[in-house]
This record gives C-alpha cells, sequence and structure tokens, in this order.
C-alpha cells in the first residue's frame, strides 16, 4: 500500500491555498498515470476488456468516494472509466485529491481479471 493510500481524505473547510508547483509535482510522482491539469484537477483514465468491469468499478469508486467523503468526476464507456477530482471549495487541488487518486488506484490493482465478454474494442 502506498503512502498516501493509507492515509485517508480530509474534508476541506476552506480558507486554504490550493497546492501549487513543487508541493503539487511530489504529490503526483505518488500516483501512477494521474495527469495534473492546469495546476487545478488531476484526471486518470482506466481500462476494462467490457461494459460490465467498468461499471462495477465505477460503483466500486463510488463507495469508496462515500466513505471518504471526497467525490471525483466520473464519466463511463464501455471499456473505460475517466475520473477527475479537485478539491471544489478552494477551486483546485489539496493532498486529499492525491489520497483519493491514491485509493482508487489500489482499488483498481486488486480487481480480479475479467474476461472479455464481448470483444468490440
Amino acid at each position: 500500500m502506498s503512502e498516501l493510500a493509507a492515509k485517508r481524505c480530509v474534508p476541506c473547510r476552506g480558507g486554504v491555498p490550493p497546492l501549487k508547483g513543487e508541493q503539487l509535482a511530489a504529490l503526483e510522482t505518488q500516483v501512477d498515470g494521474w495527469n495534473v491539469i492546469e495546476e487545478h484537477h488531476i484526471t486518470k483514465t482506466f481500462k476494462f476488456p467490457d461494459f460490465r468491469g467498468a461499471l462495477s468499478f465505477v460503483n466500486r469508486v463510488g463507495e469508496l468516494a462515500e466513505e471518504q467523503g471526497h467525490h471525483p468526476d466520473i464519466s463511463l464507456a464501455w471499456g473505460k472509466v475517466g475520473i477527475t477530482t479537485w478539491t471544489h471549495k478552494i477551486n483546485g487541488l489539496t493532498e486529499s485529491d492525491f489520497i483519493l487518486a491514491a485509493k482508487i488506484d489500489q482499488l483498481y490493482k486488486s480487481l480480479p481479471s475479467l474476461p472479455t465478454t464481448n470483444p468490440r474494442y
């Protein structure tokens, strides 16, 4: 388990500046495949062999988000799930965004291999 994945998301009460520069760069190195976009949000796409696997992952991410009290934007398509997160209260990134990203990565890595039920793509 990564150091970030072991932490818990902390609710943002506002009044703190979003992370920038070196602070962001240091956290970005701890979440593989996540991209920092304009120092505002982070995003990643996860691949699946079919729609059912992608939908199952979306539901598990939803449960994780509820548990952590930190809710990403999620897009679902056949064979892929896109996740984007930032801290809305400050309109930027906090450590909690990277904690959630690490936990989502851990969730993805824990999935069993799913057989392709319809090899359309």
